[in-house]
């Protein structure tokens, strides 16, 4: 029995930090490089200030997962992070056990700040290797080599008992059987959770310009498939199967951060750019703050929060929403709770025909999921559901 389609699946808060060393040049995140230093003790106030706004719009809620994204989170001080943690503690209850995950990058990873980190509370570093090749990460504008990659690894897993990292296929000149040697020797580390993203070109970014001038190609269609193919394979011998089109973990092991965006729960997004969908009185309601850091940090001063935008969603839009986000998972969705989101019922016609073209299938029951044929052409599978 579906009580409520948003709140069963859990409450998050996402804190957005968007400082960076460097800008990489594929990358299309609120991130930004500031060489003159950044004023840590100022930002925490306002951090402290948007998270108690945001806990009197969205009161009462238990909090499952926190996330510390960016930018480079682990660019801020441990007792930063402690400040933050503990005013969400004030403004919302935070179940025994919550998952708090870090994101780091190997260049500012140092053990007795990951020590910090961990008194701070969190427990849980996600970090951003991406590559496990000195030429590619180079390439990729990453200021770290896979050595150091690998070092920062053996620091994070000393010291955390829940790791993650990324990395990212389809790269300029990438072979399956390069991807393919790079890939095992990834999943032979014994991490429990991957992220493995396969590259894309982003508007607006340095890798857009060159390959838009014709100075940057990266593997057409045919051969992304393969080296998606090719992931698939390698992560699911190894134990570690795609819970979501991107990510892949033991079982048991998956983000439960991420979970409640695509079983589509409540979330408070914090910080400069963050998004957040909670339900109000209005019904669901989007959120976004001032992606600028220094406008973000006047306007939380001058107002308490940061946001540019509050608005409740149509049940068609949140429909959409969640489809565009379920269907992500293996685990697939209930038709029944798109009913209850949307107000309609999703088209028996269409199902049937994705199903006969083998793109989804029944999973658990009455659960919608797309089959690993569908999962390559997931946007149209959305897109013809959603119609």
């Amino acid at each position: 029995m579906i009580h409520n389609p948003t709140r069963d699946a859990g409450f998050a808060v996402y804190v957005h930090w968007p400082f960076c060393l460097a800008k990489c040049p594929y990358c299309d995140f609120n991130s930004h490089v500031r060489a003159g230093g950044i004023d840590e003790d100022r930002f925490l106030e306002a951090f402290r200030l948007e998270i108690a706004q945001a806990g009197e719009m969205a009161p009462g809620r238990t909090v499952s997962s926190i996330f510390l994204g960016g930018g480079t989170p682990s660019l801020m001080r441990p007792d930063t992070v402690a400040g933050i943690l503990e005013a969400i503690g004030e403004s919302w209850s935070v179940a025994k056990g919550a998952e708090v995950t870090l994101e780091a990058n190997p260049t500012s990873v140092e053990a007795e700040r990951f020590r910090g980190y961990r008194a701070a509370g969190v427990n849980r570093v996600s970090l951003g290797i991406q590559a496990l090749d000195d030429g590619d990460l180079r390439r990729l504008g990453r200021m770290h080599s896979a050595d150091e990659a690998l070092a920062a690894l053996a620091v994070a897993t000393r010291t955390f008992a829940r790791v993650s990292f990324d990395l990212i296929y389809a790269r300029p000149d990438q072979t399956v059987k390069g991807w393919g040697a790079e890939l095992a020797r990834a999943l032979a580390l014994g991490t429990e959770h991957l992220s493995l993203y396969q590259l894309t070109i982003e508007p607006d970014t340095w890798f857009a310009k060159l390959h838009a001038a014709g100075k940057l190609e990266i593997p057409g269609p045919d051969l992304a498939r393969a080296l998606y193919d090719r992931t698939q394979e390698l992560c699911e011998k190894a134990g570690l199967p795609a819970y979501e089109i991107s990510n892949h973990a033991r079982p048991g092991a998956e983000s439960r951060h991420n979970l409640v965006y695509w079983r589509y729960g409540e979330y408070a997004g914090v910080g400069p750019g963050a998004h957040g969908r909670i339900m109000t009185a209005q019904g669901r309601t989007a959120t976004a703050t001032e992606r600028d850091p220094e406008a973000w940090l006047a306007r939380v001063e001058r107002h308490g929060n940061g946001l540019v935008e509050r608005f409740a969603l149509t049940a068609e839009e949140a429909g959409d929403e969640f489809l565009l986000m379920g269907l992500r998972l293996r685990e697939g969705i209930e038709p029944a709770r798109y009913r209850v989101i949307s107000g309609r019922p999703l088209d028996h016609q269409r199902i049937a025909e994705l199903m006969g073209d083998g793109l989804i299938a029944t999973s658990r029951g009455s659960r919608i999921a797309v089959t690993p044929a569908g999962f390559p052409v997931l946007d149209a599978v959305v897109a013809d559901l959603a119609a």
